[in-house]
């Protein structure tokens, strides 16, 4: 029954967080996520929608993002829309197209992004390998630039 290779789960199918859900810690999928409750910490999936009672604190990133609800923090993605219900407390990155619909809510710097997010895979979003973690250990730490710097330049 559960076995069956019938019942894979396909990247295709939708996760709901629904709105009597309360969630602490990282999301990963590699299908879509609809949020309608309550999540802390960083969201990442190919196509995320926050619902008009969904809140999120924390990142996203992904390929096809819409805020209708609560959103605190920054988002990545190719396609963003935030919606006429939609607030968001935080950067904006954007690689093709940014919709905002007439009442949304924006505070927080909007950057137009050369590279694609469309890279997420369930390989990315779920396993690294060992050269990816010792690359990553032998990095040297990022510089961080004032953004009130970035935005005047």
């Amino acid at each position: 029954m559960f076995g069956d290779k019938k019942n894979k789960l396909k990247d295709s199918e939708r996760s709901l967080i629904s709105e009597t859900v309360s969630i602490e810690g990282t999301i990963n999928s590699s299908g879509a996520i609809d949020i309608a409750g309550l999540v802390k910490g960083p969201v990442i999936s190919r196509e995320i929608i926050v619902r008009e009672t969904g809140s999120i604190t924390g990142s996203i990133e992904g390929d096809h993002v819409e805020i209708h609800g609560h959103m605190d923090g920054k988002i990545s993605g190719d396609d963003i829309v935030i919606g006429s219900t939609g607030t968001v407390k935080g950067d904006i990155e954007f690689a093709n197209n940014l919709k905002t619909e007439n009442g949304a809510d924006i505070d927080g710097y909007i950057k137009k992004s050369n590279i694609s997010k469309s890279k997420l895979s369930a390989d990315f979003l779920f396993s690294k390998s060992k050269e990816d973690k010792k690359s990553k250990d032998s990095e040297q730490p990022e510089t961080v630039v004032n953004k009130d710097t970035e935005a005047l330049a």
